[in-house]
């Protein structure tokens, strides 16, 4: 039986991820989810997209399994005062997926690479701005002391891992985006408003734990949604 989130302990979910989620180093086709699936344009859309690495991090306590999440800085230019993992565009020849997402991690919130176990990852998501995002989750103890950068992050914050992969809080909804309506998935938590390719992201994490690996026998014949 798949132990639910709600239900389950932290050492189960991690086994249940540990099975269900790719090898780190996996080698995978472009992405398969993205912005544009509930927007008529289904992903992959062939277009040249910039790689890019997300960290979904599980802070563990005790038995108790929270992802960690930043706010980006009003200040800045793109995606300003919007909710996100960890994460950044990756340097291309000097590092790969998973180290620019531990890079990212350290440079956006302090916490060294060597805290962070990372577990494997999951559908690269491709994002209406031209991104290709690799999202990896990692487990780190809780206890540490963060020194989120000022210049990226304006904070940074923990949700419960089983609220967010609880299909029944995933809300669809719209917005105009360069003069058209476009649908999103959005996770409201505690005044914090979790949407977009972070929550279109974090829906497909919840599809991968309960149902397994695309192509596997849990997986076999249900279509993306």
């Amino acid at each position: 039986m798949i132990p639910a989130p709600a239900e389950a302990g932290a050492q189960a979910i991690l086994a249940r991820l540990d099975a269900v989620l790719d090898p780190v180093d996996a080698r995978l086709p472009a992405a398969r989810l993205g912005d544009g699936d509930l927007n008529g344009e289904p992903s992959p859309s062939g277009r040249a997209l910039r790689p890019a690495a997300v960290l979904a991090l599980l802070v563990q306590d005790e038995d108790a399994l929270r992802l960690l999440f930043t706010r980006r800085a009003d200040h800045l230019q793109a995606h300003a005062g919007q909710v996100s993992f960890p994460g950044g565009r990756q340097m291309a020849g000097r590092e790969t997926l998973a180290e620019c997402a531990l890079r990212e991690t350290h440079e956006e919130i302090g916490l060294a690479p060597e805290r962070i176990t990372l577990l494997g990852r999951w559908e690269s998501y491709e994002t209406v701005t031209g991104f290709e995002v690799t999202p990896f989750v990692g487990v780190t103890q809780a206890g540490f002391t963060l020194t989120p950068d000022p210049g990226e992050v304006a904070e940074v914050f923990e949700a419960p891992f089983d609220f967010l992969m609880n299909p029944a809080n995933h809300r669809l909804e719209e917005r105009e985006f360069r003069g058209m309506l476009r649908r999103y998935y959005a996770m409201p938590w505690q005044g914090r408003y979790i949407w977009g390719a972070t929550a279109g992201m974090l829906r497909a994490l919840s599809r991968r734990y309960a149902e397994g690996r695309p192509g596997g026998p849990q997986f076999a014949g249900k279509a993306a949604r």
